[in-house]
């Protein structure tokens, strides 16, 4: 009876460590990945859907996306983030700049991916481009180092202008991109003033500000879009001059920018490279390489605008 339960003993020990050793062998499926994003997250989340897809995933069955969306109230965010990493996710995709910040604050062990981030560096997200050297990299999107080069365009269609209103929300890269702005209209002779629309229910006051103080033009600084705002500006008859490429394709005037769909695209190599095992701390940050001039010309017709050759010859893509 002894020899017996021995050699069940046997058996059952050498069944539990060859079950073990399968298990520890394999990953954790599927993968779970969160999403916050600082605006609306439904066209967001269809980029990276199509693009995890080509890369071989399949979710629901090895992998599953948890989407969070601020929808442009930011005050949301560390709330919508803490929901996230209670899941415990493998990775987290932050979209804009207060997503990832609040991201970083809530924790430094998960991996973040920037989708994108204006100044990692003076965010404080990363060390360098080459060696982000903790939990977070990601992609760039360069608004900053684009600025002159729109207001040069904006010169091109509105050669007489003389007042801009500074577009920005409580995102905290804003202040210094007004400063930037700012200092490239004063190189061509423009007067730059800032307005905040904190909430996307801010917007209609901000644009009868900018319309009683007699601003011509109205330079969006770069955020997750707020879909009135094309709406808002033709009701207030202002010009409106976008640093995201979206905005053209639902009735905005032109924007000047790195092609947005090709950074989320971007973003999800990311998380590809950190579910096969890659570090966040050894991945470089990268920056846009497509940049875009799109025009709306639909919208100009109804601003009575009429657009010089010059500028249709520029534009990388004509709306009609």
């Amino acid at each position: 009876m002894a020899r017996l339960v021995t050699r069940r003993t046997l058996l059952t020990t050498t069944c539990s460590i060859a079950i073990a050793a399968v298990v520890n062998a394999e990953p954790s499926r599927p993968w779970r990945v969160g999403l916050v994003t600082s605006g609306p997250g439904d066209r967001i989340v269809e980029w990276f859907r199509e693009a995890f897809k080509s890369k071989g995933y399949h979710e629901g069955k090895d992998l599953i996306i948890e989407m969070r969306e601020a929808k442009g109230h930011y005050a949301l965010l560390p709330t919508l983030v803490e929901e996230l990493v209670a899941l415990k996710p493998n990775v987290i995709i932050a979209e804009a700049t207060p997503a990832i910040e609040a991201a970083q604050r809530v924790t430094s062990t998960i991996p973040i991916i920037m989708s994108p981030s204006t100044d990692p560096i003076g965010s404080g997200f990363v060390k360098s481009f080459a060696k982000p050297g903790g939990n977070i990299t990601g992609v760039a999107n360069m608004f900053a180092d684009l600025t002159a080069k729109t207001l040069d365009i904006v010169r091109l269609l509105f050669p007489k202008v003389q007042r801009i209103g500074v577009l920005t929300s409580n995102n905290p890269t804003h202040p210094a991109l007004a400063e930037v702005a700012a200092s490239a209209a004063g190189v061509i002779g423009v007067a730059a003033q800032r307005y905040v629309a904190a909430n996307p229910e801010d917007l209609d006051k901000a644009f009868a500000e900018m319309q009683a103080a007699k601003c011509e033009i109205v330079y969006v600084l770069a955020d997750p879009p707020r879909r009135t705002m094309p709406s808002i500006a033709l009701k207030y008859e202002l010009p409106t001059v976008y640093q995201v490429t979206n905005y053209p394709d639902i009735g905005g005037l032109m924007a000047y920018g790195p092609d947005i769909k090709a950074l989320f695209v971007l973003a999800a190599d990311y998380v590809d490279r950190i579910l096969k095992g890659a570090s966040a701390a050894d991945l470089p940050v990268q920056q846009p390489t497509k940049f875009q001039f799109v025009i709306n010309l639909q919208t100009a017709k109804a601003l009575h605008l009429a657009v010089p050759e010059q500028v249709l010859l520029l534009a990388d893509r004509v709306i009609e």
